[in-house]
């Protein structure tokens, strides 16, 4: 789980995210987001402080998700992070 939590952050960062980031608090709220979802694709907004909310882009499989993007969106600034890429 540490190497997925580092990919989340050296991604959010290499992207441009000025801010204190952790991985594992990112990939425990698409947990809990997902939770009890349905098979599909989702996008799950969650609010930070300030201005500041992410957008979870992801698709629900049987036993798995996959998180293609996150959008953080801080006023007018977006940061976008392609995870398909």
């Amino acid at each position: 789980m540490e190497e997925i939590y580092r990919i989340l952050e050296e991604k959010i960062k290499a992207a441009g995210y000025p801010y204190e980031i952790s991985g594992m608090e990112i990939y425990d709220e698409i947990c809990d987001e997902i939770d009890g979802k349905e098979n599909g694709s989702y996008i799950c907004m969650v609010k930070k402080e300030g201005n500041i909310h992410f957008e979870y882009h992801i698709q629900i499989m049987d036993e798995e998700f996959n998180l293609s993007r996150i959008n953080i969106v801080d006023g007018d600034k977006i940061t976008s992070v392609d995870f398909d890429q």
